[in-house]
């Protein structure tokens, strides 16, 4: 499967990952939807596109907090070229604080924007997707969707949610020729970490070192749109900290060691 002349619905795509991930489909030429709260950051990304691109690029705002807005928002998305191919569930939010300081508040909201918006999200567009007899919904999840880690236990949990619902998903939608893929990244140089909350709810304003010293947003890029073009059920992207995951499966007693001992935060 290529991307080329695809319609691709984008959440989470005025910042970060989401703006990496716009610029290399652009460039290859898929048609866009983009979706995230801001839309000043929306229209900036779009003009930061090739300009022959963006006459294939719509901008179509949303919350995935407010879930109840989300059903007439995914039949506009559809209307804008007509169907839908591809969905990447990227929007999201992060977290930096430690488990028995953190509110529940907080916790209930990484639960919503992460797990409950693209849930809402996938459920709404599936009918369109069935109806069609193919589709393909990517959900960028973490290397954290796999293993928890020290400062992240509400946006772990959150990610661990994504895998449950969306593995099962796929051996559901698999009769109806709808692909799942689980993107996992590591360290990716953005500003997650800087949006990221806190114990209190506030937005934690710097970055992590990890984060900082991450692999470029482009390049991560570029691998992410390589697996969905695969149409791999899951990859992780990242540097030395992706073999965590296969560390834990294999060595779950070292691996607990050395979380203990690693610099994360």
């Amino acid at each position: 499967m290529k991307v080329k002349d695809k319609v691709i619905w984008i959440t989470g795509a005025s910042s970060g990952i989401g703006e990496a991930i716009t610029y290399e489909l652009a460039r290859k030429g898929a048609r866009l939807i983009l979706s995230a709260r801001r839309k000043t950051e929306l229209e900036r990304v779009k003009s930061s596109c090739p300009a022959e691109a963006q006459k294939y690029i719509e901008l179509l705002p949303l919350d995935l907090a407010q879930p109840n807005s989300l059903k007439l928002i995914t039949e506009a998305a559809v209307q804008l070229f007509g169907h839908v191919d591809i969905l990447i569930n990227n929007g999201g939010i992060s977290q930096r604080s430690l488990a028995a300081e953190t509110s529940l508040e907080v916790d209930r909201k990484l639960m919503e924007v992460n797990y409950f918006g693209t849930i809402a999200l996938t459920k709404y567009l599936l009918p369109h997707f069935t109806e069609r007899k193919q589709g393909h919904i990517a959900v960028v999840s973490s290397l954290v969707g796999k293993f928890g880690s020290p400062y992240r236990s509400g946006y772990a949990a959150s990610k661990h949610a994504l895998h449950g619902f969306f593995d099962s998903l796929r051996a559901e939608l698999f009769k109806d020729n709808i692909k799942v893929t689980m993107v996992c990244p590591g360290f990716i140089k953005t500003n997650v970490s800087v949006n990221a909350l806190t114990e209190t709810g506030d937005a934690l304003n710097k970055m992590d070192d990890a984060q900082a010293n991450g692999m470029a947003a482009d390049v991560f890029a570029k691998k992410m749109i390589k697996a969905l073009e695969k149409e791999k059920n899951e990859v992780y992207i990242g540097g030395k900290e992706k073999y965590g995951v296969y560390l834990k499966r294999l060595f779950p007693n070292l691996f607990a060691k050395v979380l203990r001992k690693a610099k994360v935060r």
